[in-house]
């Protein structure tokens, strides 16, 4: 799996390059906007790591040129950055970003996240078990376990679990869950809000991310 990192502090680009390599990946490196855009043409990376504020051409510029570029779209992308600010990750999102991951960060986590959105990548099968840290549901036997105990869910519960699970790191907007969930019937926004919330108290952790103005993503 190739890895291209775009920062402008070279301090970051090394410390990642050395975790990320640890772990098998094939990693290349730019500092601006405008050489990363260049790296990503010629590599056809599987993920990028983006800086948003970085000269030549900021992140979020470069994250819409990659999704603009044909042979470059499937490329998941995970902006690593020192904004926390909402309006900050929600333009992140907005400009075709799979996740947005905050400064400082841990490798161990930052890596477990990679993972996960790679996975994607892969697809799951209806009939697959999903187990993401200690939590694990199996769609045929519709059976889920946090830390090896059975947790109860209604049937939309679970479903909605499950669809989030099958892309950790996605933000799936109220729409696609109305759509994949409710198979479009029309419920308001209260009622996934219900929903995630009873998942959120039955689980005892919250994997699930509100994404204001946006949605819902399972986040590790």
């Amino acid at each position: 799996m190739k890895i291209l990192i775009v920062d402008d502090e070279y301090d970051i680009l090394e410390f990642l390059s050395y975790n990320l390599k640890k772990e098998g990946y094939e990693v290349f490196t730019a500092q601006n906007g405008i050489d990363g855009l260049k790296q990503a043409k010629k590599i056809i990376p599987d993920l990028i790591i983006l800086d948003v504020m970085m000269p030549e051409m900021d992140g979020m510029q470069l994250c819409e040129q990659i999704k603009s570029t044909a042979k470059l779209e499937n490329a998941f992308i995970i902006f690593l950055t020192a904004r926390s600010e909402e309006y900050s990750e929600l333009a992140g999102f907005s400009s075709g970003a799979d996740d947005y991951v905050t400064k400082p960060i841990s490798p161990k986590l930052l890596i477990s996240r990679i993972k996960a959105i790679l996975k994607r990548g892969n697809g799951f099968k209806d009939d697959d078990v999903i187990s993401i840290e200690k939590l694990l549901i199996d769609k045929q036997k519709h059976i889920v376990k946090y830390d090896d105990q059975d947790i109860v869910l209604a049937r939309k519960e679970f479903k909605l679990l499950y669809c989030l699970m099958t892309m950790p790191g996605k933000v799936f907007t109220r729409e696609e869950l109305i759509t994949k969930v409710w198979n479009d019937a029309y419920v308001g926004d209260r009622t996934i809000d219900v929903h995630i919330r009873k998942i959120r108290e039955k689980i005892g952790v919250n994997y699930i991310k509100t994404v204001k103005g946006i949605g819902y993503k399972f986040n590790l």
